[in-house]
């Protein structure tokens, strides 16, 4: 005969046994989330670790990269922005990565509203297409663009350059512009037709300034896009027309000094100054 032996302990026994009982629940949860939140911190420091060790390295005193640095010096820094190499180089891709911006910016935004509002029959398929040079990689990329370049002698010229970064930089306008598109109510367009105004006065005095963060944010994901490629860089650049990338390479394998740490660091405070504004004009448009 099976005895229920809680029913045998004092009620007092029985009643603080079910209140450790249901006290575990409570202590497992907190144990997840602080387990959960250990694990995520770590993985965020292991991927920002390399970024933070960019900036000492840059200000090393020695003639080679080294961590951790042996004295503290700006001389790195005074050698980058007056080597002709480097600035050459770095207004280059500055130059490709504002016209990428605006031509992937322009061509991305319409094909989002292709993709969001219009009724084509091969809508799937263009939305595949568009977001393809995120999923082909950046090596096959290059040397089919480099068989195609360098017959029409676009090897490291500005046109080059821009048909390369425009195709790798479309992907993330699309995603960015179609994602603020899905969110806008398709009413106010609607009500804006039945006002009196056409297809492009409805665009540009409803759906603009609606859409106006998230185009921000995606030019600003273009230029990143652009400025920061390496890997097509290496195959269409020459003597010519060189990116910043393809000049990285260079001296990593050739000429291997803090310089490059400050480079590196220069274009880190760039890149987070552009998202750090973004973010701010996206969060002041949400204020208003």
């Amino acid at each position: 005969m099976f005895i229920d032996q809680s029913s045998t302990l004092p009620p007092l026994f029985a009643a603080t046994g079910r209140l450790r009982l249901a006290a575990l629940h409570p202590l497992g949860r907190a144990a997840a989330l602080i387990g959960a939140g250990v694990l995520v911190g770590s993985i965020l420091f292991f991927l920002i670790l390399p970024t933070l060790l960019i900036i000492p390295m840059s200000l090393s005193q020695t003639d080679y990269i080294q961590f951790p640095p042996q004295g503290l010096t700006w001389h790195w820094y005074q050698v980058y922005f007056s080597d002709p190499d480097w600035m050459a180089a770095t207004w280059f891709s500055i130059k490709i990565a504002i016209a990428t911006t605006a031509s992937a910016t322009i061509i991305g935004t319409m094909a989002s509203l292709a993709i969001v509002r219009g009724d084509l029959p091969f809508k799937n398929a263009l939305q595949v297409l568009s977001v393809g040079p995120m999923i082909v990689p950046h090596v096959v990329f290059g040397v089919a663009l480099y068989l195609v370049f360098s017959p029409l002698q676009l090897t490291g010229s500005f046109i080059g350059f821009l048909i390369a970064h425009t195709v790798l930089a479309i992907p993330y306008v699309v995603i960015t512009v179609t994602a603020s598109l899905q969110r806008l109510d398709p009413t106010l367009e609607l009500a804006g037709l039945s006002c009196g105004a056409n297809r492009l006065q409805t665009f540009f005095r409803v759906v603009l300034p609606n859409i106006a963060p998230g185009i921000a944010s995606a030019s600003v994901f273009a230029f990143l896009a652009s400025f920061d490629e390496a890997t097509v860089a290496f195959f269409i650049s020459d003597t010519g027309g060189k990116s910043i990338g393809r000049k990285m390479f260079e001296d990593i394998d050739f000429n291997l000094t803090p310089v490059i740490a400050a480079a590196s660091a220069v274009f880190v405070a760039v890149s987070l100054l552009l998202m750090g504004t973004t973010h701010l004009l996206t969060a002041r448009k949400a204020g208003q």
